[in-house]
């Protein structure tokens, strides 16, 4: 069963850092562009920062910067290291794989799997 489950959210003070991690089981992550995106009450999903099947990122002017993201392939694990967190940060983070090899295409509907998403607060 292909599967893909996100961790590390939670509650950090603004100018804090978390690192999530999605882990992916039943396929090999190699095969597929990862894409982090999330969504905040009342707002529409969006992408936040892409790691292409080759290693080339792409992040959104949100976040370029402050979030970094990096695959560790041999353990099947996405990760996104956020820093300088601000409230406006505030929503639940999902992360999801595409078959496409780059990083271009943005919408959340060329996304075949989903992880359950993983809250992040950020509030003092």
């Amino acid at each position: 069963q292909l599967q893909l489950v996100e961790s590390g959210g939670g509650l950090v003070q603004p100018g804090g850092s978390l690192r999530l991690s999605c882990a992916a089981s039943g396929f090999t992550l190699d095969d597929y562009t990862i894409g982090w995106f999330r969504q905040a009450p009342g707002k529409e999903r969006e992408r936040i920062s892409c790691i292409s099947r080759g290693g080339t990122t792409n992040s959104a002017d949100s976040v370029k910067g402050r979030f970094t993201i990096s695959r560790d392939n041999a353990k099947s694990t996405v990760y996104l290291q956020m820093n300088s967190l601000k409230p406006e940060d505030t929503a639940v983070y999902y992360c999801a794989a595409t078959v496409f090899s780059v990083c271009v295409l943005k919408s959340p509907g060329l996304y075949n799997y989903w992880g359950q998403g993983t809250q992040v607060t950020v509030s003092s």
